[in-house]
């Protein structure tokens, strides 16, 4: 069977999952998932696991992550982007009155650790449910706040028109930041409204878009070794043939490796586990069996 991750550039358009089945279909197998959801409307970096390498994608849903966006002031929308319908709309006169120099100080204000309130329509499970089904169903949804991390927001163009103020971003954030919830605080707090128009993840981690294929590029060439992701994540830990045998049945083995939370545990060129190491002995954490 075949292992490995895989980097997708998804463009404007299908589900997350939908991009998977495509995945199944060209690649000839069914055991494949994502390192997080990218919405319809989003394009760029969704990262594969193929194989025993889904088990890695625990360790990898966590990283932080990139993205390139754009911002539309003027309207809020049931959904916070260009998917949903429109509820509240500004004042021209609003607008005009929104300086440059009031879009950076609110930028600021959400930049660095915060209190976010995630989008009322998301996966979020409410009481066992999926939040935007409740949504769809009627029900007002409101979320609880939770904390995240925005290391960077900039601002990279800014252009005006009659009803709409339009801002390119930039955002750098922990995993769980909903950058469509970054523009509907924008316009609350201008009074303006806002929502995301366009949004496209670029970084996972260590991984880009730059390395992505296209859908219609998916091919067993183009996965990447597990070995190689987890020497991205974790500190790497090379056992012999007889301690190789150990970890595959889940054994401790001892080790002078410095202790660590977690380090990836290769046997030549194959990931064979993620073990935590602490006191001289590397304990198996998560296996991954050979293909």
């Amino acid at each position: 069977m075949i292992s490995g991750i895989l980097l997708v550039d998804k463009p404007t358009g299908p589900s997350s999952h939908g991009v998977v089945s495509a995945a199944r279909k060209a690649l000839g197998t069914r055991k494949i998932g994502h390192a997080g959801t990218l919405d319809p409307m989003a394009m760029g970096l969704l990262v594969l696991g193929v194989g025993t390498s889904t088990r890695l994608l625990t360790y990898l849903v966590g990283a932080d992550k990139t993205y390139t966006a754009t911002i539309r002031l003027g309207s809020a929308t049931v959904t916070d982007d260009a998917e949903g319908d429109v509820i509240f709309t500004a004042d021209n006169a609003v607008l005009d009155a929104i300086t440059d120099a009031d879009l950076q100080r609110e930028i600021a204000a959400l930049t660095g650790v915060i209190e976010q309130r995630p989008s009322a329509v998301s996966a979020i499970k409410v009481d066992g449910q999926r939040a935007y089904n409740l949504v769809r169903a009627g029900d007002d949804v409101v979320l609880d706040a939770r904390t995240v991390t925005v290391s960077r927001f900039e601002s990279h163009n800014i252009r005006r028109t009659t009803h709409a103020i339009d801002v390119d971003v930039t955002v750098d954030c922990s995993s769980g930041t909903y950058i469509r919830a970054l523009a509907r605080d924008i316009g609350a707090a201008l009074d303006c409204g806002g929502h995301l128009t366009a949004l496209r993840r670029t970084r996972v981690g260590a991984l880009s878009v730059e390395d992505a294929c296209s859908v219609d590029e998916i091919s067993a060439e183009r996965l990447i070794p597990a070995t190689r992701i987890a020497s991205d994540l974790f500190p790497v830990l090379a056992v012999t043939d007889s301690e190789a045998v150990d970890i595959g049945h889940g054994k401790r083995v001892a080790t002078t490796t410095p202790d660590a939370p977690l380090v990836g545990v290769v046997h030549g060129d194959r990931l064979i586990a993620i073990a935590t190491v602490s006191k001289g002995v590397a304990r198996v954490v998560t296996g991954f069996p050979h293909d």
